[in-house]
């Protein structure tokens, strides 16, 4: 996985002594960015989701040239793949946007933005870090691909500066190198931990035999594990899903919650087969991650009543208004994570002095808030997010139970 929540759509928390700024009228984002607070004391990313960006990860044309925003003192540099092919481009131009937008609405920021186009590919990444670096970056923001983020981070580590990379390949986080993304390790413990605080003891999972399944399997076995569940079936599918669904279905009987976990057509496509192999879906508590914030998943009939862990939708909603405000056009899905990004060292330049980028400031456990809600950085270059479990009806998705004001809520 490398991109975020919805890389297909083109439209689409003081320090000790400073109290987090209020919510006024005229800034509503100036407590966004400046909400971005470390520490206890401090505290104050729909229609398609977390897919891969590798199918437009090539260059389109020319790479743009390297560009500057705001005149602080403090200089980050951006990576994104600004010139690539197709939607990549679109989401990295709006988050580019997002990045400016943040800037903007954060009060007098001492930070300058070194913007660097990566092109897509993991040479122009590397191009791009080492051209950020020599002017002096004190850490870098990006890149958006798995692949590109390696080559960013050898540069970055042989200065000695942190990484906050925004792919959803929990692979390529590590010393220093942060994901600030959507995982979908987060959304999995969030939702069996709900599922077994009402009771649900007995778990099954029907997974797509890739990548993301991969990691959800994972997360899944932990979770359940962790909350002294237990798993009854486990199957993944590849072009066949009867099969897989066949025996899923068989198992049902044993199970309290049944794990689909998918983007928005393939999950739809997976209940229908499972409802074919004679499954009753009304009679088990289906389960999912924030891939099915997707109207096809609310148009399902088999997956009404469904249970997924995602951000708090208002979050977004605000911040998209204020995007087409200024910009006149909807913002990406994953634009939020650069406008958090540049929020969070914005914030940190202003309350953490010269140790302001250091690995125990970013991992600092009680975290931080942004426009999706909470989150905080693993020592491991993870990310762990306090989502909100939302139900799913032919409206969209309905709030069953909200995302934490606190990590020690989770």
């Amino acid at each position: 996985m490398v991109g975020s929540r919805h890389p297909k759509s083109p439209s689409g928390k003081s320090p000790p002594g400073e109290s987090a700024p209020g919510l006024t009228s005229e800034g509503v984002a100036r407590r966004t960015a400046l909400g971005l607070l470390l520490g206890a004391p401090l505290l104050a990313a729909c229609s398609n989701v977390q897919q891969s960006f590798n199918q437009f990860s090539q260059p389109a044309g020319a790479p743009q040239e390297p560009a500057v925003a705001g005149s602080g003192h403090v200089k980050v540099g951006l990576i994104l793949p600004l010139s690539a092919a197709g939607n990549a481009g679109l989401a990295a131009q709006s988050m580019k946007s997002a990045a400016e937008m943040a800037l903007a609405e954060f009060q007098n920021p001492n930070i300058q933005l070194l913007i660097k186009d990566d092109a897509g590919s993991p040479q122009g990444a590397q191009q791009g870090a080492q051209q950020a670096c020599d002017e002096g970056a004190e850490i870098i923001l990006g890149p958006l691909f798995a692949g590109s983020v390696p080559a960013t981070a050898q540069v970055a580590r042989t200065r000695n500066i942190s990484v906050i990379a925004f792919s959803t390949d929990s692979s390529v986080a590590g010393r220093g190198v942060y994901l600030l993304s959507f995982l979908p390790e987060s959304d999995v413990t969030r939702i069996v931990d709900y599922s077994a605080g009402v009771g649900k003891r007995s778990f099954a999972a029907l997974l797509p035999d890739n990548a993301y399944g991969t990691v959800v399997e994972g997360a899944f076995k932990t979770a359940v594990t962790r909350k002294g569940g237990r798993i009854v079936a486990l199957e993944k599918y590849g072009a066949d899903r009867a099969t897989p669904a066949r025996a899923v279905a068989q198992a049902l009987g044993g199970a309290d919650a049944l794990l689909l976990a998918d983007d928005g057509d393939a999950v739809v496509a997976t209940a229908d087969a499972l409802t074919a192999a004679g499954a009753n879906l009304r009679n088990i508590q289906l389960l999912g991650t924030g891939l099915w914030d997707n109207p096809r998943v609310y148009a399902s009939a088999n997956l009404q009543g469904g249970l997924y862990a995602a951000p708090d939708p208002s979050g977004f909603r605000a911040f998209s208004g204020r995007y087409r405000t200024r910009f006149g056009s909807e913002p990406v899905r994953t634009a939020t994570l650069a406008y958090d990004a540049v929020a969070l060292v914005a914030a940190l330049a202003r309350t953490q002095g010269q140790q302001r980028f250091a690995p125990d400031v970013l991992t600092n456990s009680s975290g931080f808030a942004g426009i999706d809600g909470l989150f905080r950085f693993r020592p491991d270059g993870t990310n762990e997010r306090g989502l909100a479990v939302m139900r799913v009806a032919s409206g969209g998705g309905q709030a069953v139970a909200g995302s934490p004001k606190s990590f020690s809520a989770t």
